[in-house]
C-alpha cells in the first residue's frame, strides 16, 4: 500500500512543479497538458496549455497535480517536509517562503530543532520540520 498527495492548482501547476524541482530537489516524472490528452472532448475552453496531469517525485513520495477549473486553495491540509540537515532546511524554507506567507515562523519546539508553517506562492500549505530524536 502507498499514500500519495494530489494537488489542484488554478493554472500554475507547471510553474509550481518546476519551482519545486529547481529548489527542493524534486523531479518531474511525468507531465501532460490538456492539449496532449488523447480525449479532447472534455478539454475546458482555454485550458489547452494547462496541466491535465503531472507527477513529481520528492522525498521518497509522489505528488500528483493538475490545473483545475473552479480551483480553491488548500485550507486545512499541509504537505509536511521532514528535513534532517540544517542547511537543507534553511534552503527549503527560504525557497518556499519566497513570495509566500509565513503562518508560523520557524522555531525550535519540544519535538523539533526547527519547525515552521507557511503557504508558498502557489497557495500550497507546507510544514517543514527538522525533528529531534524522540525518547
Amino acid at each position: 500500500m502507498k499514500l500519495n498527495a494530489y494537488l489542484n492548482f488554478g493554472g500554475n501547476c507547471r510553474q509550481a512543479f518546476e519551482y519545486y524541482e529547481q529548489h527542493l530537489g524534486a523531479k518531474i516524472v511525468m507531465s501532460m497538458t490538456f492539449n496532449q490528452s488523447p480525449d479532447q472532448s472534455n478539454v475546458p475552453p482555454g485550458a489547452g496549455d494547462q496541466i491535465l496531469y503531472a507527477n513529481l517525485s520528492i522525498a521518497d513520495t509522489q505528488i500528483m497535480g493538475s490545473d483545475t477549473p473552479n480551483y480553491e486553495p488548500i485550507r486545512s491540509s499541509y504537505l509536511t517536509l521532514s528535513v534532517p540537515e540544517a542547511e537543507v532546511f534553511d534552503k527549503s524554507w527560504k525557497a518556499l517562503a519566497d513570495g509566500g506567507e509565513i503562518l508560523m515562523p520557524r522555531t525550535e519546539t519540544f519535538f523539533a530543532y526547527e519547525f515552521g508553517i507557511l503557504r508558498d506562492k502557489f497557495n500550497v500549505l507546507w510544514m517543514l520540520i527538522r525533528e529531534k530524536p524522540m525518547q
